[in-house]
């Protein structure tokens, strides 16, 4: 396997005119081509800015974002980002949302028909093809962001909580679906979650990361089977010990901000 993205060294603070935060700290992660990981650690521990490095939409204060062997310096559709909010075009009806980007990279009406449909089939869109993102489920509007980022077919997504919005049917329905489209496209995948359950479900490798700054706290191998059974003793034992290292770095998280309250 060659690497897909690598985090070498990687730290981010954000400064403003009375505060300076430190967000990640000396993060060394190599993700390989068509690797499933998810990034899983306590709210505030920097995985969705770790994501938007290696989107190139933050550029890391020290270290360096790669993929494929070249230095991230900002966007490209090589690395597709799907995100929490949805993020369509309202005026836009569910085919054109999802045909934009290749409009937008001039592709011809003989290219974006066919991929458009295929894709709108795949993911059991096609008789919601005319109508607008308002009249959709929260589910079938994750479909169409989806989609509009597979229509370029980039060789890696960044998916930053997608389906945290969604209910349980929905959320396991869409997490099914992914991993039938990812074990048929191939794709590099980093996923980041709050969901214990979910990372487990879905990933190849799983990054725990320490309270703020972040850091890699347990790089774990899942080597269960799938499809997976959240039934399963062994899903269960994995569930128990993911549990124990998120919660150990919520507490010191928790512990940390009332000293600091204290302190103030």
């Amino acid at each position: 396997m060659k690497p897909a993205l690598e985090f070498q060294s990687v730290a981010q603070s954000f400064t403003t005119h009375n505060s300076h935060i430190q967000v990640l700290a000396s993060i060394d992660l190599t993700i390989q081509e068509g690797e499933f990981v998810c990034l899983l650690g306590p709210s505030g521990c920097g995985k969705s800015t770790l994501l938007n490095a290696a989107a190139g939409f933050v550029s890391p204060t020290q270290g360096k974002v790669k993929f494929r062997g070249n230095l991230v310096t900002g966007p490209s559709p090589e690395r597709g980002m799907v995100f929490q909010e949805y993020a369509l075009f309202p005026w836009m009806s569910v085919e054109d949302n999802v045909a934009f980007g290749l409009e937008a990279r001039g592709e011809s009406k003989d290219v974006i028909q066919p991929r458009v449909a295929a894709l709108l089939a795949k993911l059991r869109l096609t008789e919601f093809a005319t109508r607008w993102p308002r009249d959709l489920s929260g589910g079938m509007r994750q479909r169409v962001a989806i989609a509009r980022v597979l229509a370029l077919d980039p060789p890696c997504l960044l998916m930053d909580e997608p389906f945290g919005a969604l209910d349980a049917l929905t959320r396991r329905s869409l997490q099914d679906e992914l991993l039938q489209l990812w074990s048929e496209l191939g794709k590099t995948v980093l996923f980041v979650t709050h969901s214990i359950e979910e990372a487990i479900l879905l990933a190849d490798r799983i990054v725990v990361m320490t309270h703020r700054p972040g850091k890699v706290k347990k790089d774990c191998l899942v080597a269960l089977p799938r499809p997976r059974d959240p039934s399963d003793p062994a899903f269960n034992a994995l569930k128990q010990e993911m549990g124990q290292l998120v919660m150990a770095e919520q507490h010191a998280f928790e512990n940390a901000e009332r000293l600091s309250f204290t302190a103030d």
